[in-house]
């Protein structure tokens, strides 16, 4: 009997070492192949600005070189008539090493993309990139969680009790730590949405400053006295923000009062007058002036423009302008600014009146 006709395992000799060079040649190619692929990924995402080439480089260079001998294995293995137990076997390895290498594969497309964004973010917004990368390591333990998962299902392990338990813990846990959640999943708003990033000057209810510090749970605020303010991310979002950074020009209103002795003429003039100072400002847009009311010991006017920069000390240095410039056009006009006063008039009482005295 020839040799090479013994069975071995239920199988002729040929046929393992058909098999043995189908595994060979199968590894030897594979290899070859993610060789060649990364190279030409490589070269081709070195000339493209957009992510996705890079993830994709990425994964392929994440490839296992084990995951590809696998694959050769059970391909050599299809060849050969094996029994129910070892066929089982050579499956269930093939499935975990394709699970795992799905795994990894995702894992670097998740460790590309925050690296760009890392990037593109640190200089700009350094917590909020933090707080990016923070939730990217929390996608990660995600996928290997449900990878595991999943490998325990693929072993025979009855995984719906395992599920039904973390769930129950899961909420339990949840219930015990539902603040601090609710302060990370805000956080990851105000990451993604950005209603304000570092440096921004913003006012929340009666509190003012500049966002020094955007982490996962706290905000912190510099105020103008000085002391750090903390808000939990939750309850900032809970609020009303004005985002002081984000205003591109600052509406002004002011009131000029002068005397009741002031002429009709006069007091036509000043609308005028004022406008001209206004439009003498740079960064400056006139909207109107007008005599509004008479008040209690002024003729009141009130002007208002638009300042065309969102910087306080800015605007500070064109009102103290138009301020001077108007105390200085009013004196050359003789125009009395008015301030409050108040006009007794006393009367003669009947006796004195019958006496001939005068008060």
């Amino acid at each position: 009997m020839n040799w090479l006709e013994r069975s071995v395992y239920g199988n002729p000799l040929t046929d393992w070492l058909l098999a043995g060079a189908i595994v060979f040649v199968s590894a030897l190619v594979l290899l070859a192949a993610r060789r060649l692929i990364v190279q030409r990924l490589a070269k081709y995402a070195r000339t493209t600005v957009t992510p996705l080439d890079d993830m994709l480089a990425a994964a392929v260079a994440g490839t296992r070189g084990l995951f590809l001998v696998v694959i050769a294995f059970y391909a050599g293995a299809q060849f050969l008539d094996l029994p129910p137990k070892a066929d089982r076997l050579v499956t269930s390895i093939t499935i975990i090493a394709l699970l795992v290498q799905v795994a990894l594969w995702m894992n670097h497309g998740i460790a590309v993309w925050l690296t760009g964004y890392l990037r593109e973010k640190k200089q700009t917004d350094t917590a909020g990139a933090t707080t990016v990368s923070v939730l990217g390591y929390i996608a990660r333990v995600a996928v290997w969680a449900v990878v595991i998962l999943m490998i325990l299902d693929n072993l025979g392990f009855n995984i719906t009790a395992l599920v039904a338990s973390l769930g129950i813990g899961g909420i339990a846990v949840a219930l015990a730590v539902q603040n601090i959640l609710g302060d990370i999943f805000a956080s990851l708003s105000i990451a993604l949405d950005k209603p304000f990033v570092i440096g921004d000057f913003i006012i929340v209810e009666d509190v003012l400053g500049t966002v020094e510090y955007i982490g996962l749970k706290t905000t912190r605020l510099r105020s103008l006295s000085g002391e750090q303010i903390v808000f939990s991310n939750a309850d900032l979002l809970k609020s009303r923000i004005r985002n002081y950074k984000r205003m591109f020009e600052r509406r002004v209103v002011f009131a000029i009062g002068v005397v009741y002795q002031t002429a009709h003429a006069t007091l036509e003039r000043i609308p005028a007058l004022v406008r001209a100072i206004v439009e003498q400002q740079p960064k400056t847009r006139f909207d109107r002036a007008h005599f509004k009311e008479y008040g209690d010991s002024a003729l009141v006017f009130e002007v208002v423009y638009f300042v065309l920069d969102s910087d306080y000390n800015i605007y500070m240095d064109i009102q103290q302008a138009i301020n001077l410039a108007i105390f200085r056009r009013f004196q050359e006009e003789g125009i009395e600014f008015a301030y409050p006063t108040r006009t007794l008039h006393v009367y003669p009482s009947s006796v004195d009146a019958a006496a001939g005295n005068r008060p």
